[in-house]
Parts: C-alpha cells; structure tokens; sequence
C-alpha cells in the first residue's frame, strides 16, 4: 500500500507524495492513532525522545512540557511588566519556572505577578545587544565558533575553539571584543559546520549533488535550511520525483529558504517519525526559552533531544556569519541540515549547523522558524 511505503522510506518531515484520495489526508500513524486530549503536550515518539536524551522518567517529561508551555506564555508579559529594566528570561528545569532578570529592583514584584522568577542583575538586554551588535561589525577568524547574549550570566558569551585559544588573529579579536562591553569566553570543542551531505540513495530530499531535510509544511511549499539550495534550483524527493523549486533562500547572514510544492505532492502539517515512532502534529510556532526541551527530527539521525541554550547567536561558519541563530545541546549530523526543531507541538526552526555528532556528542544552531514565516510572508500549516 503507497502510505506504508512512504512511511518506511524515512522521509524527513512534513511532505508527502500521495495517491490518496484527498490532499487533507493524514499518514497512517497521524490519521490512525487515536485522539489525543487537548492537553495532551506530546506524540509518545516525542516523549520517549525526551526520556533517552533527557535522563527524564516519563512523567517527569510531560510535567516539564506542560511547565515550558506556561514559561510560554508568561514570558511575554513578564518582559512588558519590566519594561526598559528587562534584561532576559531563561526556563529553570529544575524549578519549572521562567526567570526572568531586571536591572533594579524596582519592577521585581510586577515582573513576579506575571507568574516569573526575578533575577535583579547590571546590564539590561538592551546593553547587552548593544555590545552583541559591536561584535557583529567585527571580523572574526575562523578559531571564534559564535557569540550570543547569555542572560543567565548577563553577559555576552564569546565560544572560542580550545585548538585556537592561543592564535594571534583569535587573540586580537576578542582583545576588540572586551572593549565592546561586557564579554566573557568561553572554550568549544569544535567549530560549526552545516550538516548538508552529499547524494545517497534513498532519502527525504535532494538538490543537485546535495541531500538535506525538510522542516516544517507551510500553506504552498515547506521551509528549510539556505545552505542547502539556491534561488530557482530544482528540489527532488525520496523517489528522485520532481517536488518544485526554491523560491528564496539566504546564506550567509541567514540560513533560510522555502520550497514551493506541486506535481502530486501536498503538505500536511507533522513531523514524520518514518516508520519507527508515531508522528508528532504541529500545532502552532510559540518560541520556548532558554533552558526549555526541544527535539530535533531530521533524515540521517532521526529524533535526538535536549535543551535551547542560547538565542540570537552568531555563528562563524567558514562560509561567512550567521546571525540570530539559537543554539541547542541536540546532536546532529550530515544530511541532518534544513530539519525540524519543534517543543512540544510548537515549530520552532530549522536545523543549520552545529559540531559533533549522535554518537560523542555535541551542539547545534537552528534558524527561528517564525524568521522564515515573516521573511517570505508565508502561514504555518497546522493541525
């Protein structure tokens, strides 16, 4: 039967090429499992993601994705109850609450009637991005891996690669950098790469010599990495059948573009577990803070799960910088570029770069969803 051919072929994310009857038709694991609640948080393939890369029990991992839906919603009132004291939010796990920092402790208690935590610290967010945007300007070589404004320690965090702590040309640069504002480094690993690979048999989609993922269904076309397709070029599917083309893509600077889609092919609003754990609905793109759970799907590696560390960073791939990345502790690999970033049932980006793979370890960035969206004006298919 077509349906089960295409769930055993691992297709990466949200599109489907179909002889079913109607184009609002849902794969066999979505349209055939039973109904789930309203308040039902997750799929059981994202729950038991969570459980392996999380250490959490299972009701230790529906108990944090309903607390990092209230840190949600609470985040944007906290932010306007502090006004010009704001200065960042993060999720605690381990309180199950938003923090959310100020710079005096004036507007504590209208920040905690919001339902927050109330950190009281020196720099405002809107120091700190003043100093992140002097950085920007700058030049950095290849042994600085990104920077981003870490609210937590309020600070701006400079990730430099351990191999190239002692250059002359990384040493110069954070010597520019520490006379931008406060700035503390910070040792990496590696450096970030983008997670494109080259054409094998059998996998979500193709263009030209390169093999990525797709990341969430948009009404027309599905959104994915920049990296990974230029302007025009001819996009295929896991049966090498035509899909449509890039109709806009950005990189360096941004890591975005989208798909149009047609020839037989529709979008459908999930996040494919190809065959081997139920798919996940999307439902809507609420961003989580820092410090909430996510889950990356994508064709090489599958699910993997961890944790948003950081926002708005820039990362300083060989191919030139990215800017207002996040970052997470979710592993990835090649072929992985352009996949899904969802919390919960909520989209959240897709998969740009990161070091290290599903096996030691390692970081990844993803590019915000809702950038995509308000970019090429494009609407989010949900269930």
């Amino acid at each position: 039967m077509r349906r089960i051919t295409l769930l055993r072929t691992g297709l990466s994310a949200v599109l489907l090429l179909g002889t079913w009857a109607t184009a609002s038709a849902l794969p066999a694991s979505a349209a055939d499992a039973p109904a789930r609640s309203a308040q039902a948080p997750a799929s059981p393939a994202l729950l038991d993601a969570m459980q392996r890369d999380l250490g959490l029990t299972r009701q230790q991992a529906v108990t944090r994705l309903a607390a990092e839906k209230t840190a949600t919603a609470v985040e944007p009132k906290a932010r306007s109850a502090a006004g010009s004291a704001y200065a960042g939010s993060w999720f605690d796990a381990d309180r199950g609450r938003l923090t959310v920092a100020v710079t005096t402790a004036a507007r504590a208690d209208a920040v905690r009637a919001t339902g927050a935590s109330v950190r009281v610290v020196r720099h405002s967010a809107a120091q700190l991005d003043a100093t992140k945007k002097r950085l920007d300007a700058l030049s950095a070589p290849d042994g600085v891996g990104s920077w981003h404004v870490d609210a937590k320690a309020n600070t701006v965090v400079v990730n430099v690669v351990t191999a190239h702590r002692d250059d002359n040309d990384v040493r110069s640069f954070l010597d520019r950098a520490r006379k931008a504002g406060p700035v503390t480094v910070r040792h990496t690993a590696a450096a970030p790469r983008t997670f494109a690979a080259g054409t094998v048999g059998g996998d979500p989609y193709y263009t030209g010599n390169v093999r990525c993922s797709i990341g969430f269904s948009v009404h027309g076309g599905f959104v994915t990495a920049g990296h990974c397709g230029r302007p025009s070029a001819a996009v295929y599917g896991w049966d090498r059948s035509y899909i449509g083309n890039f109709q806009g893509s950005s990189f360096p600077g941004d890591d975005y573009a989208w798909v149009n889609v047609g020839s037989g092919w529709w979008t459908v609003p999930v996040v494919l577990g190809w065959g081997t754990v139920p798919d996940q609905l999307v439902r809507g793109s609420a961003e989580a803070p820092v410090g909430a759970s996510i889950c990356r799907s994508g064709s090489t590696t599958h699910w993997h799960c961890g944790t948003v560390l950081a926002k708005n960073e820039t990362v300083n791939y060989s191919q030139g910088a990215v800017y207002q990345m996040t970052k997470t502790s979710v592993c990835a690999e090649p072929g992985d570029s352009g996949g899904s970033f969802i919390s919960g049932d909520q989209a959240q980006g897709v998969t740009s770069g990161g070091w290290g793979n599903c096996s030691s370890g390692g970081e990844t960035w993803h590019q915000p969803v809702n950038e995509i969206l308000n970019r090429y004006g494009l609407r989010l298919h949900t269930a």
